[in-house]
């Protein structure tokens, strides 16, 4: 167990700066982007049966599905025999292909829209500069783009003036949908792939001399067609709107199945997840500057993750309602929805905390105090030049971020089981927790890697943050 954080509040009240005599600790010659799902078993082991797995989740969703109840028709057969088992999920999965014209429709429509989108006014900003001297840039029109597109897709469902779909056709087309998705998300990383190899867009790019390492992590970290970010684009533009609307589309289709009853723990799960992406696509510059976007590359991992994995996985919780409602009264669902929104008013806060400290240097209040932080100094070295470049960067341990080095993802943890437990897993059982339990495992392999990350670029530095913060995620846990 660390110590504990009280001891070092005393030895460093206030802002303090570590100083070194040169840079000569810093790490060298590294552009602290490594990585490769190949590397963490259970991950690796997810990717690989991943198409497999959103297609079956898609399936366990699905209006078919209805009539049989997994614990006792299903799960019996697979305990008792593999092969029947085997061979009743294989039909079910190829019950997709070939995707409908009605979802072919609806995939295309949404990819479209977020398109066009694309070219709404904003600010342009900038994210951290990579070893080869690569600065990427945004256009910062994210909020825009959620409030038009939720504007664009209530317009045009029956329930605003174009009629041209009903509004639960995110339900309806799902399955499909996932199957074409599944095979646009691979065609789109074997793209990803040669063109990182052959014409990438910028230095950040090249073989990790392993084929399967190529494909799954990628071979460039900023894809780019002229203009448009590729990478920006399919992780925020695409999944976050899907996910965002999804929610409130299948608490529609769940309104008019049933007769007009309403589900609330369907209902709030929804709205909650919406007010999150408002807040994700409020904070889009912020993830542009995170671990997915400036040390993943754009691969099979993050692409196809976003593009299918994310739609299936991460609406799970609210589609597993639309057939099972959770039967959950007003004040339950309410409890949950209340723990929720706080969850994520202060996942906001934190990384707003370290926004403001950033773009102001340090120079600013934290939590009305002068803030505790850690000058850290690092020398880069242009692989291709041989040119050595002294950095600094400011490592923030006081507010948020003086209790635990990710306290933010302890936020969306509470967040996301919070969602699921408004399915009432005592009534729907265990496969509405199974986005709380990815997550979960997901964030705290994120954190491990993060802090190989900060250990390799900040070295004795990053050492004494940790002395300073001891934990991880839980203040005073881990």
């Amino acid at each position: 167990m660390p110590r504990r954080r009280q001891a070092s509040k005393k030895r460093n009240p206030v802002r303090k700066e570590s100083t070194a005599s040169d840079a000569k600790d810093a790490t060298v010659g590294q552009n602290f982007v490594s990585g490769g799902i190949e590397e963490n078993g259970p991950l690796f082991a997810l990717a690989i049966c991943g198409p497999f797995l959103t297609i079956l989740l898609a399936y366990l969703t699905s209006e078919e599905f209805k009539a049989e109840p997994f614990l006792s028709t299903m799960l019996p057969t697979c305990i008792n025999d593999v092969y029947a088992c085997g061979s009743h999920v294989l039909d079910a999965g190829l019950s997709v292909f070939p995707p409908t014209v009605e979802a072919i429709k609806f995939v295309a429509g949404f990819i479209g829209v977020a398109f066009l989108l694309e070219f709404l006014p904003g600010k342009t900003q900038t994210g951290p500069e990579t070893l080869t001297g690569h600065t990427p840039k945004y256009v910062d029109n994210g909020l825009l783009h959620c409030i038009v597109y939720s504007v664009l897709f209530y317009g045009g469902s029956n329930l605003g003036p174009g009629n041209l779909y009903n509004f639960g056709i995110i339900y309806d087309v799902f399955p499909s949908a996932i199957g074409l998705l599944n095979l646009l998300g691979i065609a789109f990383c074997v793209f990803l792939t040669y063109k990182g190899l052959h014409f990438p867009s910028t230095a950040d790019s090249g073989s990790t001399g392993s084929k399967v390492k190529d494909f799954l992590w990628g071979t460039e970290l900023y894809p780019r067609l002229g203009w448009w970010d590729l990478k920006r684009f399919v992780n925020c533009r695409f999944s976050m709107t899907f996910w965002q609307l999804a929610g409130l589309s299948f608490a529609y289709k769940s309104y008019t199945i049933h007769d007009g009853e309403i589900d609330y723990g369907l209902l709030l799960s929804a709205i909650s997840q919406y007010l999150y992406l408002v807040k994700f696509f409020l904070w889009e510059m912020g993830y542009m500057r995170s671990i997915d976007i400036i040390v993943d590359r754009a691969g099979f991992e993050i692409q196809w993750g976003c593009l299918c994995f994310v739609p299936a996985v991460y609406t799970l919780c609210t589609r597993f309602c639309v057939q099972r409602p959770s039967q959950l009264s007003l004040p339950q669902a309410s409890l949950l929805f209340g723990v929720s929104l706080i969850s994520v008013a202060l996942n906001y806060a934190a990384d707003l905390e370290r926004e403001v400290f950033r773009a102001t240097n340090g120079k600013t209040l934290v939590w009305g105090k002068k803030p505790d932080f850690i000058k850290a100094t690092y020398t880069s070295v242009d692989p291709t030049t041989g040119k050595k470049t002294k950095k600094t960067s400011l490592l923030l341990a006081s507010g948020f971020w003086g209790q635990a080095r990710h306290l933010q993802y302890l936020f969306e943890l509470m967040a996301a089981w919070s969602w699921c437990l408004l399915a009432n897993p005592f009534v729907n059982g265990v496969i509405p927790l199974f986005y709380a339990v990815f997550l979960t495992y997901l964030l705290i392999d994120r954190a491990d890697r993060d802090s190989k990350k900060c250990h390799l670029k900040y070295g004795k530095y990053y050492e004494e943050y940790c002395r300073r913060v001891p934990y991880k995620i839980v203040p005073g846990i881990w």
